[in-house]
């Protein structure tokens, strides 16, 4: 009996699973929703400058919007329409603007 048990005990030791480690952190990924444009024209005198939202719905009159270039910000817009197609007239507040730079919502 005695031999039983000890088999019995040593059975049980040796058949539990070795503890699996944690899974690997994953990573959280989110879309950026937001308004990407390009300045397609600036009117220097007048202050004003055509943005060009291909792929992407442009945002209504009044939106404020800001301008990027080189990843850093250059100015703000607001917009102003009028609209045809792709692009949509906006006012330029403060900064500046040149064509091709990088317009977006936040």
């Amino acid at each position: 009996m005695t031999l039983a048990l000890a088999g019995t005990l040593l059975s049980g030791c040796v058949s539990k699973p070795k503890p699996s480690a944690p899974p690997p952190p994953r990573a959280i990924v989110t879309a950026d929703h937001s308004r990407v444009a390009t300045v397609a024209m600036y009117d220097a005198g007048g202050r004003f400058v055509v943005l060009n939202f291909t792929g992407t719905q442009p945002p209504p009159n009044g939106s404020v919007l800001f301008i990027y270039r080189d990843g850093l910000k250059a100015g703000e817009v607001n917009i102003i329409g009028p609209r045809r197609e792709d692009n949509v007239v906006a006012d330029l507040i403060s900064g500046e603007a040149r064509v091709g730079d990088e317009v977006r919502d936040q």
